[in-house]
């Protein structure tokens, strides 16, 4: 299983958006020296929270910066984007990063957001589709193009000029394009059936119980079955909050802080269920009342803490409940309260936890 880290990210919007973009960047350019595979990164164009407006753009500064990681878009709301900025956007970023890219893929998930492109009340699951399908007919083809969707209308045929170069538009460095995955969050998610149908990756967000990101795995697996394809555990991502520290006590002792960014982060993401009626994500059964639906619970619930040895015990137990070894671990990125704890956490996963981790997926992949 590789590591990967998921930065949404979330920050206390009282710091200047100049700090949190700095903190993010560092963040990446640590993940990369410690071996993580992927990092990604979300797009929020109206939130004061989750400051990434353009995560290609925020990418950009970071090719240079590292050496093996890849970025992965999470996620580029499709419906709000006209399909040939896009396929455009992309193309060029693969080519700059030599094929360091992953085309994290969504409907989008901010409410301000579908207000401000005007699409709250379009079929945006639809309209993803759509999108995809023609940024994959733009890169299959050559000018001049007359790709008609349900929503968009692919057009360059009257200004074609070939001695000029006018008219062609970028295909991406990786062939025949990069790798899509979609988010999926809600309990048998749409999204991931969606992938299994498509032959996509997917990725299962970490503000839900594990019981709901077990249901990811088989709504993947009836999509697969029913495009003809076998289910495939590489494509599956799992995004989990994982803080390790150098001992139970020590993990116990910042986690009891007064707002630590675990429990800021939490707190957040409980207000946000409250708010749009979506508390049963946050369950992990659902005879659980709202009412027990605390921030404690959340963090006793959703985080896995303590010592190199209790997370990877945690993490083998997450493992086997999820039917076997999966494609990557998404660590969830945390503001930086504390920096040396947070990047210790990160050190600690990359170069205790992870080697073990492995080791023991080894022994369930051998023993099929």
């Amino acid at each position: 299983m590789d590591l990967g880290l998921f930065m949404q990210p979330l920050h206390n919007p009282e710091r200047s958006i100049t700090d949190m973009l700095e903190e993010d960047r560092q963040a990446a350019i640590l993940a990369d020296k410690l071996g993580y595979a992927e990092v990604w990164v979300g797009e929020h164009y109206s939130s004061s929270i989750e400051p990434i407006v353009n995560p290609l753009q925020f990418f950009a500064t970071l090719i240079h910066q590292t050496e093996k990681i890849k970025f992965a878009t999470g996620v580029l709301a499709l419906p709000q984007h006209h399909p040939a900025n896009v396929a455009g956007d992309v193309a060029q970023f693969d080519h700059l990063s030599k094929g360091r890219f992953i085309m994290g893929i969504g409907p989008g998930g901010l409410a301000s957001d579908f207000e401000l492109f005007d699409i709250m009340d379009k079929n945006r699951a639809e309209m993803l589709v759509d999108s995809i399908d023609l940024i994959h007919k733009i890169w299959s083809s050559d000018a001049p193009y007359n790709i008609k969707g349900k929503y968009w209308h692919i057009k360059i045929e009257d200004t074609v000029i070939p001695k000029l170069g006018f008219g062609p538009m970028a295909k991406p460095y990786q062939k025949p394009f990069p790798e899509v995955a979609i988010s999926a969050m809600t309990p048998n998610s749409g999204s991931a059936r969606q992938a299994g149908l498509h032959g996509w990756g997917f990725a299962s967000a970490n503000f839900i119980q594990e019981c709901w990101v077990k249901s990811h795995w088989e709504q993947y697996a009836i999509g697969a079955e029913k495009a003809g394809r076998r289910p495939d555990r590489n494509k599956w991502r799992v995004a989990r909050s994982v803080f390790v520290a150098e001992s139970d006590a020590a993990a116990q002792e910042y986690l009891a802080r007064e707002g630590n960014s675990h429990a800021w982060y939490y707190d957040f993401v409980l207000d946000d269920m409250r708010t749009y009626n979506i508390l049963p994500v946050l369950k992990h059964d659902p005879s659980v009342t709202d009412d027990e639906v605390t921030l404690k619970y959340c963090m006793d619930t959703m985080i896995i803490s303590g010592s190199p040895k209790t997370v990877l015990d945690r993490l083998v137990a997450l493992v086997d409940y999820l039917g076997g070894p999966f494609g990557t671990l998404l660590q969830t990125f945390k503001e930086w309260d504390d920096p040396a704890i947070q990047q210790g956490s990160m050190r600690l996963l990359a170069q205790e936890v992870m080697p073990k981790l492995n080791a023991y997926c080894s022994t369930k992949v051998a023993a099929e």
